[in-house]
């Protein structure tokens, strides 16, 4: 006989994502209704994040050259069907058959084509691998600054609730920073994206987007003695000015 656990005990498992489908499903809905488990689950957030940013281990920077270096001496494997030499077997034995006298003028046009899709593939592959090391370059940037400040001496956080999510505001002064932490906003329509504001008494200020219901991101700009952070849900891109009222307000103090 299975039985089912106290919804007030899964705040842990749930913050960590250790929930299977079921009991997550039930449990958020039991987040509609218990303030209390949807502040806990957003200072779990707030604790793994801590524990994640002390733990984090920046790969070593031989690493990229190592991998590198052995792209041109690992082997490749011949295709399915080929011989040794990495010839095309037929599955049959005997004379190999002649080649058609237009061969040649076919090998060259083929060449010609396959050296033009190749420069077009080369080309599509140095702007991907720019942008892929961009965006390293951003997240890498985005973790180092979250890290520094979850670990800041004077690091604080309030925790607030709205409907199955909840947010985290981690805060410090000497480092006039400020960073936000959510677990399981609510999804939103296409084309609207949750929006971050410092808000300076009444007047909010734009910090930043929260690509998802999940994750935790380094506020844009400075307190610079803002009383607190709000969320709202603007168009995808945000907006110069709140649209709406915040769906979430955790004041600082």
């Amino acid at each position: 006989m299975t039985i089912a656990p106290d919804l007030h005990t899964l705040t842990g498992a749930y913050a960590a994502h250790a929930l299977p489908p079921p009991e997550r499903e039930a449990f958020e809905r039991h987040l509609t209704q218990c303030g209390a488990c949807a502040q806990e689950v957003a200072e779990f957030a707030a604790t793994l994040a801590r524990l994640g940013a002390a733990e984090a281990v920046t790969p070593p920077a031989v690493l990229r050259a190592r991998v590198m270096a052995g792209i041109g001496s690992v082997r490749q494997l011949a295709p399915s069907g080929s011989a040794p030499d990495g010839t095309a077997s037929t599955g049959r034995t005997g004379r190999r058959g002649r080649l058609p006298r237009r061969w040649p003028g076919i090998a060259l046009a083929a060449s010609v084509a396959l050296a033009a899709a190749l420069g077009g593939l080369a080309v599509q592959q140095h702007d991907q691998a720019r942008q892929a090391r961009s965006q390293t370059a951003r997240l890498q940037e985005q973790q180092a600054g979250l890290g520094a400040l979850i670990t800041a001496p004077d690091a604080r956080t309030a925790t607030a609730a709205s409907g199955t999510g909840a947010g985290a505001v981690i805060w410090s002064e000497s480092r006039d920073q400020a960073g936000f932490l959510a677990t399981g906003m609510p999804a939103l329509a296409a084309g609207r994206t949750y929006q971050l504001w410092f808000d300076d008494a009444g007047t909010m200020r734009p910090a930043g987007l929260l690509p998802g219901g999940d994750g935790a991101v380094l506020l844009t700009g400075r307190i610079n003695g803002a009383a607190g952070v709000g969320v709202t849900v603007e168009p995808v891109g945000g907006s110069p000015h709140p649209s709406g009222p915040p769906v979430m307000l955790l004041p600082f103090g």
